[in-house]
C-alpha cells in the first residue's frame, strides 16, 4: 500500500484512538495479564507478529489480521517500528513456532491503563478478534474496539463481505484454511458423541456447521450461552474454517459464537 493510500487510514486511526476512552481505561485496567518484561522492536513480520532486537518473536494475542496482511502490518509499522515497547500476559512461555505471545503497549505510557496495540489495530479495522485464549475484561476490550469499527465502516469493515453468509456455503468453504466470521439461523442442535452440533442446513456433507467440544458446553453456559437452546436463534461464529464434509468452525473459546437475537 503507497503512502498516499496509508494516510487516510491513519487519520481515521487517531480518531478512533479519540472515542470512548472512558470505556477502553476501565477495562484495560484489567487486562493484560502480568508485566513480561519489554524491548525494541527491530522489524514488523507480518499484521500482528513483531521481532525485537533481542532476537524474541512476538506475537500479538487475541487477534488476527484479514488474509491480505499488508494495510494491518503498515499500520502496525507506523505504530511500533524502531519503537520500545512493554509486554504483558499470562506467561514468557513459546509456542512451538518459538513465539511468545503477549499484549503489547508503546512504551512510555501508563501500563496500568493503556491502550494495546490490539486494541489500536482492532479499532482502525484492520484485525479481528479470535474469540479465544482472553481472560473476561480482554475479550470485552477487544470486543469493544472491534465493534467501534464494524459501527464505523472502518477498513475490512467497509466491505460487505467481511460477515459470511451461513446459508452459503461454497462462499464460506472459499475460506478454508483462513479465519471468518459466519452468520446465520441455527437450524438444529443436537449432540453426537462427545461432540455437539449446530448445523445451518439440512445436508450434513454440504452445509455450514459448527463443532463444539464436549467440555466446552460448560463454558458456554456459564457465559449465559445454552448451546441446546440454539436451534431458530440467530447468532455469529468466529474461527478458521475447516471442511469435513461441508464447511466447519471448530468452537476453541467461548469468545467465538455469540447470539444475535434475544428473547
Amino acid at each position: 500500500m503507497s503512502l498516499k493510500n496509508l494516510m487516510p487510514l491513519l487519520a481515521a486511526l487517531a480518531c478512533a484512538l479519540t472515542f470512548n476512552l472512558v470505556l477502553i481505561a476501565s477495562a484495560a485496567a484489567d487486562c493484560g495479564g502480568a508485566l513480561l518484561g519489554q524491548g525494541r522492536v527491530t522489524q514488523v513480520v507480518d499484521g500482528r507478529t513483531l521481532r525485537l532486537t533481542d532476537g524474541r518473536e512476538i506475537r500479538l494475542t487475541g487477534i488476527v489480521p484479514p488474509s491480505d496482511t499488508t494495510t494491518a502490518k503498515a499500520v502496525l509499522t507506523a505504530l511500533v517500528a524502531n519503537r520500545d515497547v512493554v509486554l504483558r500476559g499470562d506467561n514468557d512461555a513459546p509456542d512451538r513456532y518459538g513465539r511468545q505471545h503477549a499484549f503489547v503497549v508503546q512504551a512510555g505510557t501508563d501500563t496500568s491503563v493503556h491502550t494495546s496495540v490490539q486494541v489500536e489495530l482492532l479499532r482502525a479495522g484492520v484485525a479481528l478478534v479470535t474469540g479465544t485464549g482472553l481472560t473476561t475484561d480482554c475479550a470485552a476490550e477487544l470486543t469493544a474496539a472491534e465493534t467501534f469499527a464494524h459501527q464505523a465502516g472502518q477498513g475490512l469493515w467497509a466491505s460487505p463481505d467481511v460477515i459470511k453468509n451461513a446459508e452459503s456455503p461454497d462462499d464460506i468453504l472459499a475460506m478454508l484454511g483462513r479465519f471468518a466470521l459466519v452468520e446465520g439461523k441455527v437450524l438444529s442442535a443436537r449432540q453426537s458423541g462427545a461432540t455437539f452440533y449446530l448445523n445451518f442446513g439440512r445436508h450434513w456433507v454440504r452445509d455450514f456447521a459448527v463443532i463444539i467440544p464436549r467440555q466446552m458446553i460448560g463454558s458456554l453456559a456459564r457465559d449465559g450461552i445454552d448451546v441446546k437452546a440454539l436451534a431458530g436463534r440467530r447468532v455469529r461464529v468466529r474461527g478458521w474454517i475447516e471442511q469435513r464434509g461441508g464447511p466447519r468452525i471448530q468452537l476453541r473459546g467461548t469468545g467465538q459464537i455469540a447470539v444475535l437475537d434475544r428473547r
